[in-house]
């Protein structure tokens, strides 16, 4: 069983834990949202430089947690992408100057590979092959996993993510910074068909639609138009409504996607990963429609939804059980597809 401390930096989430196989013994996350609500948005240098400030603290914290001293690490972990690449080198630089002087094995972690690995934290007897439905604010892809360090992409957006189109939806509204959690609370009041809204669908060459990407640009604008034609009609802006009108339409195609695709791919389980995962609605649509075809979906606790070092520390582990370890000339990467996460070892 190897137990590993692994770092999360890949945005505007400071993180650390200590995770032994798929158990979490500790893990500690200090949230930037507060930093960053004043400009509605992630600051990548404001971002970095909180890394800095905490990610000291927040180590030490982890082994406090944790309960364990050094000599009991196996190895040290962080994500090396994709992400903010400021942000990243400081959690990788971290962990490769940790694993030096501990005298540790050092892996470098795909930060998508992590979300994956946080339903193995709740769920640690599920084993592949599954589908997974990652939908976070960078990314919404529907993922075969077939095995550690093996993934193949079968479907994603082709334009903005889940989680990008609930911030700028939420901004439309004038709400507040991060707008997920937000439209999630009022759309709980609100009548999701108060509003027929376009379901995004990707066009095919040939005709017809493809069956597992997705698309929720038009959904944005649809929403801009709305708003647009609502206040200039002087009527009062019912935000409850839009809110729960777009959630469920994001919802609604979410869910028809990821049920068609593990049904034609014969996979029985949907691990649900990201920071979307911890949606409300989300979580209904997915878990209904999957109970009508007999499939089993999993659905990380809500702190494992959010950027975290225990999904990162659990797929660590798995690596290293495996013999799999990062060079020390590791560099940090904005972008590096999951088909390709085996490069980092």
């Amino acid at each position: 069983m190897a137990c590993v401390l692994a770092i999360e930096t890949s945005c505007d989430e400071t993180a650390v834990a200590v995770v032994s196989d798929r158990t979490c013994r500790s893990n500690v996350v200090a949230s930037q949202i507060a930093v960053h609500r004043q400009y509605g948005g992630v600051v990548p240098e404001v971002a970095s430089r909180s890394h800095v400030e905490t990610l000291t603290g927040a180590i030490a914290q982890a082994l406090i947690d944790a309960q364990l001293d050094w000599g009991s690490i196996d190895g040290v972990a962080a994500t090396s992408a994709p992400g903010l690449v400021g942000s990243l080198l400081v959690g990788l630089t971290a962990a490769k100057t940790l694993a030096i002087l501990h005298h540790k094995p050092f892996l470098g972690v795909h930060h998508l590979e992590g979300h994956i690995y946080a339903t193995y934290l709740s769920e640690p007897e599920l084993e592949p092959p599954f589908l997974c439905l990652l939908v976070s604010g960078g990314h919404t892809s529907l993922i075969y996993v077939k095995d550690c360090g093996r993934y193949e992409i079968i479907g994603s957006t082709r334009d903005d993510a889940a989680g990008e189109a609930f911030d700028k939806v939420a901004r439309l509204l004038k709400l507040s910074y991060p707008g997920g959690p937000v439209i999630d609370r009022l759309a709980q009041a609100g009548n999701p068909q108060a509003f027929a809204l376009p379901e995004g669908k990707v066009s095919l060459p040939n005709g017809g639609y493809h069956p597992y990407d997705s698309s929720f640009s038009g959904l944005k604008t649809a929403v801009l138009r709305l708003v647009q034609q609502l206040e200039g009609d002087g009527a009062a802006l019912p935000v409850q409504d839009i809110a729960a009108s777009f959630q469920e339409t994001v919802a609604r195609s979410l869910t028809k996607r990821a049920i068609a695709c593990a049904l034609d791919y014969g996979l029985n389980t949907i691990a649900v990963g990201g920071g979307v995962a911890a949606n409300s609605g989300l979580r209904k649509h997915v878990q209904a429609k999957a109970a009508d075809h007999n499939l089993r979906v999993l659905f990380p606790p809500l702190k494992y939804c959010t950027d975290n070092a225990a999904m990162i520390g659990c797929a660590a582990a798995d690596h290293l059980q495996r013999g799999h370890t990062s060079p020390l000339t590791l560099g940090v990467q904005s972008r590096l597809p999951i088909t390709e996460v085996m490069q980092l070892y």
